[in-house]
């Protein structure tokens, strides 16, 4: 058991040595295998020059022994087309692209070996392998995709087809020699789908077809389908704009007839309206009885009768001819022995009537009474009023109703309250300007107060004075100093 137990340790030692020594090389190869510096990627278009890049970036401690570029086509094997060591001159190898490639600069150096190639074919696309053989780390690489480019040539067309009930191409849009394939797409209303269809062009090119199947319909002629193309070598997608051409048999509609034919009626017409792709080429009118009445007239696709009587009482048809077939309509006249009264105007279109008229005077009569407001206003104008009423009078019980030029008020042994002044005028109004040459002519002091602290004192107030001779009233009232304020004594009732 000792041993067996001592197998397997030595045995699983074993094991563990290997892993750790693979992990240690996976573990240097990829540190080191970013060491190598190329271009992923290389887009050319046929005839040009391509310049594919490698450099070595950090040789520290390490011998670069030799460098090889290797090409790959898309479908082969690897070739080696420019080999360099330091000790004798680049040798460039049997291969595709063998006269038309070189190391860039020249002569070669071991740190920056990159290579050109002239002339470049479409053929030339595939991957290309920088290979460096170094001490003691081995082999490097970097890789390059080289990707040749074709413009193609797009177009696209409609197919004419009949209308019917099964799936028939209705346009096919094409994408010839590009590289690498264009991508097309449809953009319709039309109920349909597009198929493509790839396929190897010239010179390592690609061909794209694609068709749009649907059911077409007379309804589906002149809809508007663009075909969409994309591709690498464009600055936008480009767009083809088309209409589907569908032919069908041609649709007719007889139109004219009101139901109102009545004995004696004149010029009534019948008009026959025909659609069709292709265009109709001929119309034709019939009736079921296959005589056409005397009073009857046709010209073209409209049918006049001159005058209705018994003889239009019979059902007409037209028919319409094009490329793909005929088609007809036909319509029933039932004369009548008396006219049908006119319909007349609908209530709502009245009363809509109304409604109009009645605004339309709203706004006509409000437009004239702001103008009258208005003009109102201006000739009223604003300001102070143009009319004063008389002073203010004095009225006392005891008065005598003779005018003095000057007096002195009564005193009366009677409650104070029993004396007051009336005033005649009920609301008194102002103008200076018609009393301002009384200024000069009378002078008044304010009225003295209406009752004294002490009625027995022989003192009296100052009394009224006027300047003037004429005596306007019995009872004085006081006046007022015109240019002043207008101030009307206290009443007390």
């Amino acid at each position: 058991m000792a041993r067996h137990d001592a197998r397997n340790r030595h045995a699983c030692s074993k094991m563990i040595g290997l892993l750790c020594l693979v992990a240690s090389v996976l573990t240097g190869h990829g540190t080191t295998g970013q060491r190598v510096k190329v271009e992923p990627e290389v887009l050319s278009y046929p005839g040009q020059t391509v310049n594919l890049r490698c450099a070595f970036t950090d040789a520290t401690g390490i011998q670069l022994t030799m460098v090889t570029w290797i090409y790959e086509p898309k479908d082969g094997e690897r070739i080696n087309i420019a080999v360099f060591h330091p000790n004798f001159d680049p040798n460039y190898p049997i291969s595709p692209v063998k006269g038309r490639v070189s190391f860039s600069p020249s002569p070669p150096n071991m740190v920056s070996p990159s290579i050109q190639i002239n002339n470049v074919r479409m053929t030339d696309e595939g991957k290309y392998i920088c290979e460096y053989a170094t001490y003691p780390i081995g082999n490097e690489q970097g890789i390059t995709y080289l990707i040749m480019l074709a413009k193609p040539q797009n177009s696209a067309s409609i197919v004419t087809v009949e209308a019917g009930t099964k799936p028939v191409v209705v346009a096919r849009c094409e994408s010839v020699d590009g590289r690498p394939a264009a991508q097309i797409s449809w953009v319709t209303t039309a109920n349909g789908n597009g198929t493509t269809v790839s396929k190897p062009g010239a010179d390592n090119t690609v061909t794209v077809t694609s068709e749009y199947h649907m059911v077409p319909t007379a309804a589906d002629n002149g809809k508007d389908i663009s075909c969409v193309v994309v591709h690498r070598t464009q600055v936008k997608p480009e767009s083809f704009p088309l209409k589907l051409a569908v032919q069908y048999a041609p649709q007719v509609t007889i139109v004219g007839y009101d139901n109102n034919w009545y004995v004696g009626r004149t010029n009534v017409v019948l008009t026959c309206q025909g659609t069709g792709n292709p265009v109709p080429i001929s119309v034709q009118w019939k009736t079921m009885s296959g005589e056409m009445p005397d009073t009857v007239q046709i010209t073209g696709n409209e049918l006049k009768v001159l005058k209705v009587d018994e003889a239009v009482n019979t059902t007409f048809v037209c028919e319409v001819k094009n490329r793909i077939g005929i088609s007809r309509d036909q319509v029933t006249a039932m004369v009548r022995g008396t006219r049908l009264p006119e319909k007349g105007p609908t209530t709502g279109s009245i009363i809509g009537a109304i409604i109009g008229v009645i605004i339309l005077l709203a706004i006509i009569g409000t437009a004239i009474a702001m103008y009258r407001k208005h003009h109102n206003n201006k000739l009223n104008g604003d300001g102070p009023p143009k009319y004063k009423p008389p002073p203010p009078k004095k009225t006392n019980s005891s008065a005598n109703g003779q005018g003095n030029t000057s007096y002195a008020p009564v005193v009366e042994d009677r409650p104070l309250q029993n004396q007051y002044y009336s005033n005649h005028s009920a609301e008194p109004v102002t103008d200076l300007d018609t009393y301002h040459d009384d200024e000069e002519r009378a002078h008044y002091y304010s009225a003295a107060p209406s009752g004294w602290d002490d009625p027995g004192s022989n003192e009296v107030p100052p009394p009224y004075m006027r300047t003037d001779s004429d005596p306007q009233d019995g009872h004085q009232g006081p006046n007022v100093i015109h240019g002043d304020s207008f101030v009307s004594p206290a009443m007390f009732v």
